[in-house]
């Protein structure tokens, strides 16, 4: 079994399109969100939830169009049931004993996923080194003021107050999506204390924006993947993944929507802003979080 490589990032962070890049690795699968780790046992996804980023028909589009794609070769709305069933037959086995049987289908090519529900706690992040010792996992980060611009950009916010990054001020609670950033990013740091540095690499997004040929190449070399001119070129081709693209009507996600919608990858330096100028999310004019700002720089920005 070829050992899988997950994307850790918050939301927001390029983690669709670099997902989708590495994914068109000649050797490599890229997957869409399964959101497996989320919970113990698969029969749990069908169970809606009220944790954060908790399960609803949209945490499944990810695993049904994955196992339309690996075990029928297309997905529509005749091997999106099938892949139901497939989910019924194992209803009461673990998350981690499915996923396993995922990767071992694709052998030997690696699976490469990025669901950013895993962020959230800890313990899902745990949960997939311990059923795969042997993965790597890559942390994508993103400026401050990019991702949570972003996040306030998509449905007025909806995850920042999704995952309750709120600010509790005088006389209103209003939607703060630094606190989100911030935390998910030290889940990610503590997690991978406890990672061997071998199986771990940290890398801005932004630099793989601006130089898509050079970081992608240090990332194959990494994980031990051909870093030719060929598999370079077929990795700036995101859009020829089979995820990238709305899926049939009874599985239409599985992924970021604005992806989705506008997959192809367009080569453009990212602007990075200061961290000493006011939030452009915020009324009262008042700039980023101490202790966002000592990360961000931990970060290189």
């Amino acid at each position: 079994m070829a050992a899988p490589v997950f994307l850790l990032a918050p939301p927001r962070s390029y983690t669709s399109l670099i997902n989708a890049m590495l994914g068109q690795h000649p050797q490599a699968f890229g997957l869409p969100e399964l959101c497996l780790f989320n919970v113990p046992k698969l029969i749990q996804m069908w169970v809606r939830t009220s944790d954060e980023m908790g399960n609803d028909a949209k945490t499944r589009h990810g695993l049904l169009r994955a196992v339309a794609e690996i075990y029928a070769g297309e997905q529509t709305m005749e091997t999106v049931r099938m892949a139901d069933r497939w989910c019924a037959a194992r209803q009461q086995h673990s998350t981690a004993s499915v996923y396993r049987e995922l990767v071992d289908k694709i052998h030997p090519l690696v699976a490469v996923e990025k669901s950013p529900a895993y962020t959230v706690d800890i313990k899902r992040m745990l949960a997939i080194h311990k059923t795969f010792p042997d993965a790597r996992f890559l942390h994508l980060t993103r400026h401050p003021v990019g991702q949570c611009k972003s996040v306030m950009s998509l449905y007025d916010g909806t995850f920042a107050l999704f995952v309750n990054s709120i600010e509790f001020q005088a006389d209103r609670a209003v939607v703060e999506p630094q606190y989100a950033w911030h935390d998910f990013n030290i889940n990610i740091l503590n997690f991978l204390d406890t990672v061997p540095a071998a199986q771990q690499m940290r890398i801005r997004g932004e630099d793989v924006m601006s130089d898509p040929p050079t970081h992608l190449g240090n990332i194959c070399r990494w994980l031990g993947l051909r870093d030719d001119a060929e598999a370079i070129e077929q990795m700036m081709h995101p859009e020829r993944s089979p995820f990238a693209c709305f899926g049939p009507l009874d599985a239409l996600f599985g992924n970021d929507p604005n992806f989705l919608s506008g997959p192809t990858f367009r080569p453009h330096k990212v602007k990075v802003p200061p961290l000493d100028r006011p939030a452009p999310w915020r009324e009262d004019g008042k700039g980023l979080f101490p202790e966002v700002v000592a990360l961000a720089r931990e970060f290189g920005y």
